[in-house]
């Protein structure tokens, strides 16, 4: 009974999900839909048919194997049209767990098969957001990812375009892909033009690597927030600087233990960090990959490490500190947060 009522409450708690890809979030009903529209051949045409090609079991092996469940997604994703419905979707799946600030990234580079260009990509995600946000209540921004497996100057015609939303809608940008094989060294040059143009950081790091990245991400390519961060713990000193200079961790706890980011959840450090005063927060990753949710995502923390009330509530609220938002808007997003939260009768 007290399960339940830990459960119903967890739905009920307003929260942030700073950590959310575009790609990652598609509906199996919207698949369909788009794959009849586009002319799209399917392997199957039912919902639940669509889910394995979608997302990965318990078998995933390591990033790369749950980076491929993005090549089938993405066929869908080459149309402004498309793209807007998919971010639209992202704030009505939000706000059915009463999220209240999402960031959702995605890769221009990535929709572009049919002819639009990096800025079109990112205008038609903006103005999903924007009409979700009408429409569900649900505050948002958009991350703009530069791929490890692009060139140069593929990417830094994203960090570009990504200078023409800041401020209409784009609050950062970041790199993804196979951490393993690119480095983030190999991108000095990019971000030092995301530097340049004044446009925050954050960076995928310590996710299929070791802790030196995410120095490298902090120290060289201007990173403010570290996406994932799970192998942090490799370097004390790395650690340290983390903490010291109040990097906040983007934590996917589902997401993490598919990839093998950890051997399993007797590994996983999100206790540890939380312990050590690191600013860590919880967010989905791939919701639609991973099968998972952003109330799932503390539920799995309430269940696996007997994280209390208030040290979820304190999670929540590091992802209000951690949002890419000017200090006017954190701090009108945290005063309805607060209030909502002692709404429910839990002490802050």
């Amino acid at each position: 009974m007290a399960h339940n009522r830990t459960l119903e409450l967890l739905s009920r708690l307003p929260k942030v999900d700073l950590h959310l890809h575009l790609d990652g979030s598609v509906k199996p009903e919207t698949i369909l839909e788009l794959a009849l529209q586009q002319g799209i051949d399917l392997p199957v045409y039912h919902k639940e048919g669509l889910i394995p090609h979608m997302r990965v079991g318990n078998e995933c092996g390591s990033l790369i194997e749950y980076l491929s469940k993005f090549h089938f997604t993405t066929k869908f994703m080459q149309s402004g049209e498309a793209l807007e419905r998919i971010a639209y979707e992202v704030a009505q799946q939000s706000a059915a767990h009463n999220c209240k600030y999402v960031e959702v990234r995605f890769a221009p580079q990535l929709h572009r098969n049919n002819g639009l260009t990096v800025e079109e990509t990112i205008h038609h995600v903006v103005e999903g957001m924007k009409r979700g946000q009408r429409d569900y209540g649900v505050k948002g921004g958009v991350i703009v990812i530069c791929m490890r497996n692009h060139s140069s100057k593929s990417n830094l015609e994203v960090i570009e375009g990504a200078a023409q939303f800041v401020g209409k809608g784009v609050v950062a940008v970041d790199l993804a892909g196979d951490e393993a094989t690119y480095p983030p060294e190999f991108f000095r040059e990019v971000f030092a033009e995301s530097t340049r143009l004044g446009i925050p950081v954050t960076i995928h790091a310590g996710e299929a690597a070791g802790a030196v990245n995410v120095y490298e991400a902090v120290t060289n390519l201007g990173a403010t927030r570290i996406g994932h961060g799970v192998r942090l713990k490799e370097n004390r000193t790395i650690l340290d600087m983390v903490k010291e200079r109040r990097i906040p961790l983007e934590m996917c706890p589902i997401s993490n233990i598919q990839t093998k980011a950890v051997p399993g959840w007797e590994a996983y450090p999100i206790r540890e960090y939380l312990d050590e005063g690191l600013l860590v927060t919880i967010n989905t990753d791939n919701p639609s990959v991973s099968g998972t949710d952003i109330t799932n995502e503390y539920r799995v923390l309430a269940d696996r490490f007997g994280f209390t009330t208030p040290e979820l509530v304190k999670l929540i609220m590091n992802g209000v500190d951690a949002a890419f938002l000017d200090a006017d808007d954190k701090l009108s997003l945290r005063r309805e947060m607060e209030d909502e939260i002692r709404c429910l009768g839990v002490s802050m």
